[in-house]
């Protein structure tokens, strides 16, 4: 099956499959950046990050729920004028141990190696690797990258615009594309967008909840904050593969019309 539009009219333009390539090839994009975030010290990869954590001296929280709030004080003392700076991404750890430049790698051993006490006096270099190696799950979006990678091959094999001969002159003609091959590249980006969509909501609960946490037990001496730009990067690629997902699907609906009125 094809259709056809007459030549005279017809104008240099992307076909309606190479913009859903576009869009899952800017979502690829932005979900490698955000599984690179804090992989090195590239000047922009330290500020993607899932979560942060730092000590800085500021008026402590008193509620009637605490035991013993003159610990505020002690861990105070504990601090003294430490200014370290730790960032988690999804497979590495920035240190900024005064202000200056950051310092990152996957290997938080290494890096604790180079700081000293009283640069971090409350391991949170520590409690950063516990949170990436025991929370910060990657997988399923690089799982969600890989079949996102294969739809986009998938949609490269459609069929483009070409001129034919006929009895009214040279028309531009575009077959339909295989029924087979759109519905695989269907269903696998919206199993894709089923992935990021349960990894970008659990690095979003699970950084909060860290934070908050983190954020508590170092009262007065600890702050602690959630990466706007991971949380960007990772909505906005579920956001472009739904997009493609609802392409697809208007795509084939329309084709399926379409043959369906031309065989009556």
């Amino acid at each position: 099956m094809r259709f056809s539009i007459g030549v005279g009219r017809a104008i240099p333009f992307l076909g309606y499959h190479h913009v859903l390539m576009i869009f899952i090839a800017l979502a690829i994009i932005l979900l490698s950046l955000l599984l690179a975030g804090c992989s090195s010290s590239s000047p922009t990869i330290p500020n993607i990050f899932l979560i942060s954590m730092y000590y800085k001296s500021y008026t402590p929280t008193f509620d009637a729920s605490q035991v013993d709030p003159g610990v505020t004080s002690a861990i105070a003392n504990i601090v003294g004028r430490a200014q370290l700076e730790v960032r988690v991404g999804y497979f590495g750890i920035c240190v900024n141990p005064d202000g200056g430049s950051f310092l990152c790698s996957n290997n938080a051993t290494s890096l604790a190696g180079q700081v000293t006490v009283d640069q971090d006096p409350l391991n949170l270099i520590w409690v950063a690797s516990t949170f990436k190696d025991a929370i910060v799950f990657p997988y399923l979006i690089i799982v969600a990258i890989i079949l996102a990678f294969v739809s986009f091959l998938l949609l490269a094999t459609f069929p483009g615009w070409h001129q034919e001969e006929r009895a009214e002159g040279e028309v531009e003609v575009k077959p339909f594309p295989s029924r087979a091959v759109s519905q695989i590249a269907l269903a696998l980006i919206f199993i894709a967008s089923i992935f990021v969509l349960v990894s970008v909501l659990w690095q979003h609960t699970a950084s909060v909840a860290a934070a908050t946490i983190a954020q508590d037990l170092g009262n007065g001496s600890v702050k602690s904050g959630v990466g706007t730009s991971a949380m960007i990067l990772g909505w906005f690629g579920f956001a472009l593969f739904i997009i493609t997902t609802v392409g697809l699907l208007v795509m084939i609906l329309s084709i399926h019309i379409v043959e369906q009125i031309t065989d009556e």
